[in-house]
């Protein structure tokens, strides 16, 4: 379980009180009456269910002669083919409520599943950039879906089974107590004693061993995915017969695992036939005695050996019951755990709507870490005056990309002020401040949709018209033009279908469409080549043009427009000015600036060799005339 406790120790009252709310939802009362009349039908099915053996009873007593049965047998129900139909129609109508019973339930446990769905769903949105960061988004998937398929497991294996096991149990020690006395009662008491400790153990020992299987099973698909994911790499190396072994000695596991489960299940069935069969022989001894002495009619030796062939019936269904039961209890307090993390950025209870009048930025004094022994900011001061742009600029590690998640508001400062024209950013709602901010990352991450719903999401009622006038001024309208289905292409899972210049146009395009008074590019163009990037930086040119902008640039041949360039080093500003200025400082903006131009002139020198060998070689090759 999520706290480290087995599953054995959590609280089924409990869990059950968590998930009351769902189960018996408020405003609803359409679900509400849907509760009550399932359990109406199932305490009925069940008061049925216990009428069949006593049919059985009657229709042997009535075809072995034993007619004295006036006094316990409705007259219409005398005869024996009377009695036999009415025992055959009895088991109907008892299937016929289970059905019903279930029918009615069903929509009561999927809008369960449903709204418990939706509010983790909000909640993972509601979360810190941090806890994002810190956990696996597939893990963070699977809990979801394991959470919402626990409630189905316990509303169905808890409520619709387990209860009316327990019920029917109930019903069937009070016939026998009343009918045959305690002796009766007793031996039927301690057999399902035993046969449920008896289950319940050899389950435990079970999980542990599928445990196993599903651990071997896991790790041989692993390997067998990773192998053929690097197929090319295993031809390069000629390791095939390494690859075939790593997977068999996975296989190898699971075989023997798989095998022990088997054997296991064996085990548990036969130790619950030998527990149940020595019940329902001690039983049918006690009755075949009384039948002997004339206290009991063979009618009688039936009804017992009925009852507890119809008792059987669910404890059979007693250890898979207990092991789903177990594992969704352990799917759902997962999700409740995940319920109960707090989100580390809240609006504060006064918090109020952003008010936008220039949209000038200020950072005053700013200090932050992510980690306390390790300070990112340590005490940073600037303006980003309203329509103008200011870079910053830095080594690797120097806290630029810091600056643009504490705007958004990802994290909260340790101490100073971030202020939007003049409001303290912790003042006002997380959806007014973000919603006049653009922003363009180094890495834009496409949604598996269409381009126009990725350009779109800047702004999601904006018409066709618009969407495409987004796209011509991120100059990306005439590439998307040319796709077999235009704006209605799919761009595969994370945009994998489109290039870094293609995706990086379609996140321009989006935040045009926002239309935001302030615009963060976040090394937009870090991880492009220089052509790419030139063409990249026009269309960027064009939408920070009458913003306020703040530009983290690793680059800095895309900055030496900018208003004031900022430099930081280990947290704090080392040096501020314009590019002249700073190149005339010659200090570590210059020499940032040299080691890049020298990197960029030494890439072209050797493109431009690559090109004359390549002309050199096509030259040498061409018939002579």
């Amino acid at each position: 379980m999520a706290n480290g406790k087995t599953v054995s120790e959590s609280n089924l009252l409990q869990t059950l009180l968590n998930l009351w709310p769902y189960m018996w939802p408020a405003g609803r009362p359409d679900l509400k009456m849907r509760v009550v009349w399932a359990s109406v039908f199932l305490l009925i099915s069940k008061f049925v269910l216990l009428l069949v053996p006593y049919f059985f009873k009657w229709s042997t007593d009535a075809l072995n002669g034993r007619m004295d049965l006036a006094g316990s047998v409705p007259p219409l129900l005398a005869g024996a083919i009377a009695l036999v139909i009415a025992y055959n129609i009895t088991r109907l109508i008892q299937l016929g409520l289970n059905q019903l019973r279930d029918a009615l339930f069903a929509s009561v446990g999927q809008h369960a599943v449903r709204q418990l769905a939706y509010r983790t769903f909000v909640h993972m949105h509601e979360l810190s950039l941090r806890f994002h960061l810190e956990r696996k988004t597939g893990g963070l998937s699977r809990i979801i879906e394991r959470g919402t398929k626990g409630i189905e497991t316990i509303v169905r294996f808890t409520i619709l089974n387990s209860v009316p096991t327990v019920i029917e149990f109930l019903l069937t020690a009070a016939i026998f107590w009343w009918g045959y006395g305690f002796s009766y009662l007793a031996v039927t008491g301690f057999t399902v004693w035993a046969y449920i400790w008896f289950t319940i153990r050899a389950s435990d020992w079970r999980i542990a061993i599928r445990r196993s299987m599903n651990d071997s099973d896991t790790d041989a698909n692993t390997k067998a995915i990773d192998s053929l994911l690097n197929f090319e790499t295993v031809k390069y190396f000629g390791n095939e017969e390494m690859e075939a072994k790593r997977f068999d000695k996975s296989m190898e596991r699971y075989e023997k695992a798989a095998t022990d489960v088997w054997t296991s299940l064996g085990w548990l069935n036969f130790g619950q036939g030998v527990i149940f069969g020595i019940g329902t022989t001690i039983m049918l001894v006690l009755s075949a005695l009384a039948v002997q002495r004339g206290e009991q009619t063979v009618g009688d030796f039936v009804f017992v050996n009925s009852m507890l062939l119809q008792l059987s019936a669910p404890l059979n269904f007693i250890g898979f019951v207990y092991r789903e039961i177990r594992q969704g209890l352990t799917d759902i307090e997962q999700m409740f755990d995940l319920l109960e993390v707090k989100a580390e950025v809240k609006d504060t209870s006064d918090a109020t709507e952003l008010r936008i009048a220039q949209g000038a930025i200020a950072f005053r004094d700013v200090h932050f870490s992510y980690d306390p022994a390790r300070p990112i900011l340590k005490g940073i001061s600037f303006d980003v005056p309203a329509g103008k742009t200011v870079a910053v600029v830095g080594p690797s590690g120097a806290g630029k990309s810091t600056l643009s998640r504490l705007l958004y508001r990802f994290y909260d400062i340790q101490s100073g002020a971030i202020t939007v024209d003049g409001q303290d950013i912790r003042t006002v709602t997380q959806k007014s401040l973000r919603s006049v901010i653009g922003m363009v990352p180094q890495d834009t991450v496409l949604f598996n949709d269409t381009v126009a719903y990725n350009i779109r999401y800047g702004r999601t009622s904006a018409s066709d018209g618009e969407v495409f006038a987004a796209a011509e001024v991120a100059q990306i309208a005439h590439f998307i033009e040319t796709l077999p289905e235009g704006f209605e292409t799919k761009v595969g899972e994370r945009g994998l279908k489109l290039s870094g210049g293609e995706k990086q146009r379609v996140a321009i395009a989006r935040t045009i469409l926002k239309a935001p008074p302030i615009l963060i590019l976040d090394e937009a163009t870090s991880a492009l080549d220089t052509t790419t990037e030139r063409e990249i930086q026009t269309a960027l040119d064009v939408v920070s043009k009458n913003r306020t902008t703040l530009v983290i640039a690793h680059r800095l041949s895309t900055v030496i427009g900018a208003d004031e360039i900022i430099v930081l080093k280990s947290g704090e500003i080392a040096e501020r000015g314009t590019h002249a200025a700073l190149l005339e400082m010659n200090g570590l903006y210059a020499s940032m600036w040299n080691r890049q131009r020298e990197a960029t002139q030494a890439e072209e020198h050797l493109k431009q060799v690559r090109e004359s060998d390549d002309l050199g070689v096509i030259a040498r090759l061409a018939p002579a005339s």
